[in-house]
């Protein structure tokens, strides 16, 4: 059985797909529902933050990508989405069309990087330290464990000044490594309830069609329904993603192979360090 996983928010632009009829399709859905051409990341109406940009972008190519995929092959047993990859997996899905994929990212990213006016907000990547000492160096610095990607891969989220110094704490209690990284909003943490009645205003606007492949989501591991999904995007911005479980859950259904879809190779590569831990 095979898995289409759809990635959160990238890092960075990569390099460009090659620029064919699919591409521009997505690249004119994406202006016409955003204002952003993600072709050389120029907005055509009222700019908004780098981040909003990386958001659409993601949302974009995961849309193309999975074009190309479907047009190469069948469709996929089931779908599996991490963090803001839920919308081009909705799409996917079935649930949602491409341009409502793509505006909805848009006006949620903006909506949350108004935060960003009140507050001073990151991220901080965490590698080698297990969950247990990751939640109480969260716990003494005011921030939240956000991603729980691999037993040993974390991302706390919150205040800049708390990241700081428990990035700090984290090394000093033998993390491989810890960076820190900037971020419009504290996503994934009760941080985010403070916007959770513009959030629910946006999400309440679209119309979530039943969908015709089933979607994992990452929070408990059920099975996305039409009448769940409007509930479940408000809930996925304020709790924890748990790939970790997403994907023990995947195989456990019976998933044998996992396609990712997106800009990167990050979830494969979670994957793979689940895998081993689950083989000793």
């Amino acid at each position: 059985m095979k898995c289409f996983m759809f990635p959160g928010q990238p890092l960075l632009r990569a390099a460009e797909p090659a620029d064919d009829r699919d591409y521009q399709a997505i690249r004119t859905l994406a202006l016409a529902h955003t204002g952003l051409d993600i072709h050389d990341f120029s907005w055509q109406r009222e700019p908004s933050s780098d981040s909003v940009a990386l958001q659409v972008y993601g949302t974009a190519i995961s849309l193309y990508r999975t074009r190309l995929l479907l047009r190469e092959g069948p469709r996929p047993e089931m779908i599996a989405e991490h963090s803001m990859g839920i919308y081009a997996a909705l799409a996917a899905s079935g649930s949602l069309s491409e341009g409502d994929a793509l505006e909805v990212t848009f006006r949620i990213g903006a909506c949350i990087a108004r935060m960003a006016e009140t507050g001073d907000y990151a991220l901080g990547c965490m590698v080698g330290l297990p969950a247990e000492p990751l939640l109480a160096i969260a716990e003494n610095n005011g921030v939240f464990l956000a991603n729980y990607n691999t037993s040993r891969h974390f991302l706390l989220s919150g205040e800049r000044q708390g990241i700081e110094s428990a990035v700090a704490e984290a090394l000093q209690s033998g993390a491989f490594s810890a960076k820190v990284f900037p971020c419009d909003a504290p996503l994934h943490t009760p941080l985010m309830e403070s916007s959770a009645g513009s959030l629910r205003e946006i999400l309440s606007g679209y119309r979530y069609a039943e969908l015709t492949i089933p979607l994992m989501n990452h929070i408990d591991q059920d099975l996305l329904t039409a009448s769940e999904v409007g509930d479940f995007l408000l809930r996925e911005l304020i709790l924890p993603v748990y790939w970790d479980k997403s994907y023990l859950a995947l195989r456990a259904a019976g998933i044998t192979k996992c396609t990712e879809v997106g800009v990167g190779d990050s979830l494969k590569k979670y994957n793979r360090w689940i895998e081993s831990e689950a083989a000793r």
